[in-house]
């Protein structure tokens, strides 16, 4: 392997979503450098973080039935008990919810938590308060997600934070979806939140880091005991 294949190798592919994003803010560094070149340099470190912003890296997810993956890169900021939007339709008792919270730094494509399939889409306009507030999953903007497997139903909620503008969905209701798979993604800054059957152990902690498509929140099976974690 060349050195050059080496250094390709190690810089994640873009996402088409980016590249407008990307185009502009190279197409402004330009325009900065023409009025003065410290503003260029400014405008290049803001192209190269955008581009980063939109990576979307090769992802390797466990498969096995029963896992719920991470449906985002980021903190697990919060695992509580929590009632779920009306939109769901996944009834009126709070349910297990693990919340992970995206900074602008993080990858903003998100994965399906589970396999199964795409029962129910829901868009709802909102606020766009801090995205790591608890009030953030009633009063932003919001597009959610119910994916049904032949034994649950789980619940995925794109929420918008304080910059973020913009929510994407890839997918369609009455689509088959795999875990792991790109289901949509958010501009920029923002919260994913997976609501679990009744009983559902976490098994993650708050302040870890997940990666979309391979940390494990859950095991609807429970073939996997609960963990104790540390903080180092």
């Amino acid at each position: 392997m060349s050195i050059l294949d080496s250094i390709q190798r190690q810089i994640p592919p873009i996402h088409k979503e980016g590249y407008p994003f990307i185009g502009g803010f190279a197409l402004a560094s330009l325009v900065l450098f023409w009025l003065w070149s410290p503003l260029g340099w400014i405008g290049t470190i803001l192209t190269v973080w955008c581009a980063l912003f939109f990576r979307d890296p090769v992802r390797v997810t466990p498969v096995r039935e029963g896992l719920v993956v991470s449906p985002a890169d980021g903190r697990v900021s919060m695992i509580t008990m929590a009632l779920p939007p009306a939109e769901l339709g996944l009834g009126d008792r709070p349910l297990p919810r693990i919340s992970v919270f995206m900074s602008v730094f993080n990858c903003h494509v998100n994965r399906s938590p589970i396999a199964g399939r795409v029962d129910r889409i829901a868009y709802r306009p909102g606020l766009f308060i801090n995205a790591e507030l608890d009030k953030a999953s009633e009063d932003n903007e919001r597009n959610s997600l119910v994916i049904t497997t032949p034994t649950a139903r789980i619940g995925v909620v794109q929420i918008a934070g304080l910059i973020a503008k913009r929510i994407v969905c890839f997918v369609r209701e009455g689509q088959a979806i795999g875990a792991g798979e790109r289901f949509g993604l958010i501009r920029f800054g923002s919260r994913l939140d997976v609501y679990l059957p009744v009983g559902t152990k976490a098994l993650v902690s708050e302040g870890q880091t997940a990666i979309a498509g391979e940390t494990i929140l859950a095991d609807l099976a429970g073939e996997d005991p609960s963990r104790a974690y540390r903080a180092n």
